[in-house]
């Protein structure tokens, strides 16, 4: 099999999954991981993880399988970021859905599904091990069972989940730590750190467990 994996952010943590599942599933084909769309060529299949680029059909075509990973329990939370904003939401449950890519955002037909329940103590760094486990699992789940499965449609009104933006990681920090905790929980404190601003001065904070 020729397989490609597009993930366009070589800073985002899931690269380390991404290498780590490359070498693991090395025997079962040509495995490829790319940072832009323009180098891609053709294959069996291509795996769109945490991936920012507008993928055409024209280009999704030349692949037999092209396939998302989307962190929501679709047709609800498309959009970004869904895990983030299921977290701060205060929910602990997450479904991780592997579906066709298509052109209108995260519409496509679902093949599989994985489901995370957190306890609601679990910081960044775990909840992303669990997170890109289930990625990983959904894609080796799809080099075995995508050539005699048949995926199913969304069901359902969809709703939008929108571009997280600096602002949402801001903290007030005249609230009670319990109010804020699940942001700071889920706030990655490297690329987009929680903040507050107190005395003319702006401050990350990184939440640690003992």
């Amino acid at each position: 099999m020729k397989i490609a994996v597009l993930c366009s952010d070589p800073l985002h943590p899931v690269n380390v999954w991404l290498q780590r599942w490359k070498e693991t599933n090395r025997a079962r084909g040509e495995i490829s991981i790319y940072r832009d769309y323009r180098d891609l060529t053709d294959g069996d299949f291509l795996f769109l993880i945490s991936c920012h680029q507008v993928i055409r059909k024209e280009v999704r075509d030349r692949f037999r399988f092209c396939l998302v990973i989307h962190a929501s329990d679709l047709p609800q939370g498309r959009g970004w970021s869904p895990i983030v904003w299921t977290i701060v939401s205060g929910r602990n449950d997450v479904t991780v859905t592997l579906l066709n890519a298509e052109d209108d955002v995260d519409s496509g037909d679902i093949w599989a599904q994985r489901h995370l329940m957190f306890d609601g103590t679990e910081l960044h760094d775990e909840i992303n091990r669990a997170l890109f486990d289930a990625e990983t699992e959904l894609m080796t789940w799809a080099l075995t069972h995508c050539f005699t499965s048949t995926p199913r449609p969304q069901s359902g009104d969809p709703t939008y989940l929108p571009k997280r933006s600096p602002a949402d990681s801001e903290i007030d920090p005249a609230r009670p730590l319990t109010e804020v905790f699940d942001l700071l929980r889920a706030a990655d404190p490297d690329r987009y750190p929680a903040f507050f601003e107190h005395r003319g001065q702006r401050y990350r904070i990184r939440l640690e467990k003992m």
